[in-house]
């Protein structure tokens, strides 16, 4: 009698196959509690290693590093970053300078913002609504070393028409952690 060649058994699922069903995302691309978890732990600290991490949103190390991983691919977490304190490393002015532009037209747009993007000293540039067309946050020494920096460096930028400056007399707030509050109700996270 001839010998059918007869079809493989499917596998059984593992226990840690069973585990990564159980923290799988129910909605998909949805961050759920456990991301949301992450986020807020990271934020506090991304020193923490994945044990710590796991432990403190309570799941196992092998499913919270895939989340993680899961995370960086989405480009949720873009990066890792050491908080320096910039008076102890001698920044002592923090600028506000609203940019007016010459010319609002896409390529002298452009052009500013290369040379903007290409200054060490400005750690912020928004577009804004109103009067101007960027803000900029800028760090220098101290105010002589912000007149110097906006004559030599700032005013001979393309496009630049003119510039107004604010100096902080002193932070209340700053490098804070984002808000996560929003993306506990369902279907609140803004698309990709």
């Amino acid at each position: 009698m001839p010998i059918r060649d007869k079809k493989p058994m499917p596998a059984r699922p593992t226990a840690a196959a069973a585990s990564a069903d159980a923290t799988a995302r129910p909605n998909g691309d949805q961050l759920d509690r456990y991301d949301i978890a992450i986020l807020g732990e990271l934020q506090r600290d991304a020193r923490l290693s994945n044990a710590e991490l796991a432990t403190r949103i309570g799941l196992s190390a092998a499913p919270t590093w895939r989340r993680v991983k899961w995370l960086e691919a989405q480009g949720i977490i873009t990066g890792y970053r050491a908080e320096i304190d910039r008076r102890k490393i001698g920044l002592g002015a923090l600028a506000f300078v609203r940019v007016d532009a010459e010319r609002n037209n896409a390529e002298a747009t452009q052009a500013l913002e290369d040379a903007i993007r290409a200054l060490p000293e400005v750690v912020s540039c928004h577009y804004i609504s109103g009067a101007g067309t960027f803000e900029l946050q800028v760090l220098t020494t101290d105010l002589d070393a912000y007149s110097r920096w906006a004559m030599d460096t700032l005013f001979k930028l393309p496009n630049v028409k003119d510039i107004h400056t604010s100096f902080s007399l002193g932070e209340v707030k700053s490098g804070a952690a984002l808000p996560l509050g929003h993306l506990r109700a369902p279907g609140r996270l803004p698309p990709a």
